[in-house]
This record gives structure tokens, sequence and C-alpha cells, in this order.
């Protein structure tokens, strides 16, 4: 199977260990995001994966490449040009102290990108599944006309697509994400969510859901992917279910609707290292159980133990084996040392 996702790579700069910004005299670079995090999450599974994004062609530009290339990431339709590379900032949470995202990516270089830029026809060439979120629509009007020119093309050669929501508040607002997706959304197959996108970009809620306490009901999510497939037509809808306890503990479980029947997952408490890039691990879990045929209630449990080990990882990437994956899926929960 060959996987192409296409969105925006970042340079990612965050204090040591727990410090705040403003604390700070020096910080750690990374390079990540949405799209990136899932190529990479579906290379270390041994996946045919490629990102598609534009890059300044600096040597900022070219260390976000190898960062991609050291993990397996097919980067030869990476586009080189524009002003910058985008970058974010994150300040890492404690206990009642949420985590903090400030980003600094206006005017990068995927988001100022020409629609001549990218050959889609080319691009799309024996690829079997297409991914992307909703972040990259949100950068720039220019993004919206380029996710919309990559579905047509990837409908035109039978890829299945899939997209993760993604709603971010502080690249636009609920009414500009509701214009965007609900165009786009109608090209999706395999719809990607977190318990609030549905309400933020579509304006489905859960109902008798309490997230900031916890209390999130089965039924409501099952309503939600029920009205999501009504709707759009998506061949699945796959909601990730965290119970926010602090900053640094979440109960973590998942729900993957298929043919009107809903599958969820075991609940795992985890006690977080790094919950950035969370999402984009189920998202990159999720898609290498369907690519490789497994049963819907295997496909959720998989997606979700994944995403879990990545929460105990730093910085965005999923840095996890099949195998690793399995055993927890297993049961095998302890954290013992493996000898």
């Amino acid at each position: 199977m060959k996987f192409v996702t296409f969105g925006e790579i970042m340079g990612r700069l965050n204090p040591e260990g727990y410090l705040r910004l403003t604390q700070s005299r020096r910080l750690e670079i990374s390079y990540a995001g949405g799209e990136a995090n899932v190529a990479v999450s579906l290379a270390n599974y041994g996946m045919d994966a490629a990102f598609v994004t534009k890059l300044p062609a600096n040597d900022l530009g070219q260390c976000a490449i190898n960062e991609l290339r050291q993990f397996g990431v097919d980067t030869t339709k990476i586009v080189r040009g524009g002003d910058r590379l985008g970058l974010y900032f994150v300040e890492k949470g404690a206990s009642q102290r949420a985590s903090k995202v400030i980003y600094d990516r206006k005017n990068s270089a995927i988001a100022t990108a020409a629609r001549e830029d990218f050959d889609w026809d080319c691009i799309f060439d024996g690829v079997d599944f297409f991914h992307w979120t909703g972040i990259t629509p949100a950068l720039s009007a220019g993004c919206v006309d380029l996710v919309r020119d990559a579905c047509i093309a990837a409908k035109k050669h039978g890829v299945t697509i899939s997209c993760d929501l993604n709603y971010r508040k502080n690249l636009w607002s609920r009414d500009e994400a509701n214009k965007a997706m609900s165009e786009l959304a109608h090209y999706v197959d395999i719809c990607i969510a977190n318990e609030e996108d549905a309400k933020d970009v579509f304006g489905i809620a859960a109902e008798n859901t309490n997230i900031e306490g916890g209390k999130l009901s089965k039924e409501g999510y099952i309503d939600v992917a029920r009205k999501l497939t009504e709707r759009f037509g998506f061949k699945k809808v796959a909601i990730t279910l965290r119970g926010s306890i602090s900053a640094n503990d979440n109960n973590w479980a998942g729900m993957l609707y298929t043919d009107g029947k809903a599958y969820f997952s075991k609940n795992y408490l985890i006690h977080i290292v790094d919950r950035v890039g969370g999402g984009d691990s189920f998202g990159g879990g999720l898609l290498y159980s369907i690519a490789n045929g497994f049963d819907p209630q295997t496909s959720i449990e998989f997606a979700v133990a994944a995403s879990c080990l990545k929460h105990t990882i730093e910085h965005d990437f999923n840095m996890v084996s099949v195998d690793e994956v399995k055993k927890l899926m297993g049961g095998d929960g302890s954290g013992r040392v493996q000898r």
C-alpha cells in the first residue's frame, strides 16, 4: 500500500522540561506537522509513505526534509521555494496548567504556494491512500484551492481519502472552517475527529457530554458519527475520546463507526510526557490498520493503543513499532523493563 500525506511541516521550538516560555533562555528544535506526523507513523510501521509540501530552498527547509528522510518518509515530491519555514512554540502544561501552543507560520512557503506548484496526477500515480487535515486549508485561501485540487485528482485516480478535521481556533474562525470544510468533506472517505471537532467545524455536538469534566457519552458520539455520515457520505468515522483529568493525566479511548455500527476501544489511563501529535498518531495507526485489512474492532484498538504510546514520547513523532502497539493491545501495559 502506498500513502501520500499533504500539509505543512514546521519547526517546533519548546523550552526544556516544564519551563514556561517566559522562563526559558534556550529552546529545543524539532520538526513536525499534522500530516508529516502521520507519514512518519506509517513509515515506522513499514508502509510506503510520502509527504508533500512546499519548503523554502534554504537550510531550514533542508533540515525539515532531513528529519523526514531519517524515518523513511519519501520526500521526493516536496517542492522547494517560498520565503520561510513555519514555526510553532510549545509550552508543556503540568497538573492544572494547560499546555500552550503559539504559531508563527504566517506567509510560510506552503501557505503562499501556487496551484501550479503541484502535479497531482503525477503525485497520485499508483497511490492507495491520501491523507490531509483541516489545518492545511486553514493556512490560506490558496491552500483551500490546493486541497480541493488534490482531492479531485485523488478521486480520479481511485485513491481512498482520509481527513482529520483538526480544528484550530488560532488559524481560522468556526464560520470560515464550516464554509471550506463543508465543501471539502464531500471528497472524504474516512473522517477522523476528536471529541470537539464535529461541533467546532460542523455544529454537530455530542449530547450528555462534558469534556472539561471528563464525562463523555458513547451514545452521543454514535449520534455524531451517524449525522456526519448522513451529511457527507463518509464510509468510516473515527473519533478520539479524551477525558482530561489534568494536563498530565488523561483517560484515552476511541470509536470507529462504519456500516451503521459503532466499535469502542478499551480505555487507557495515561500519564502524559508530551501530548502534541497524539491525534496524528491515532490517525496513523487507524490508516495502517485499515490498509492491512484489520476488522473494525481491531482497527480502533490498534489506533488507540498506538496513540496511547505516543503520549509517552517527547516531540510530535510517534516512535513506536507495530509489535509494541500489539503488545499494549494484548494487555501488556505494565511498563516493566523489556529484557
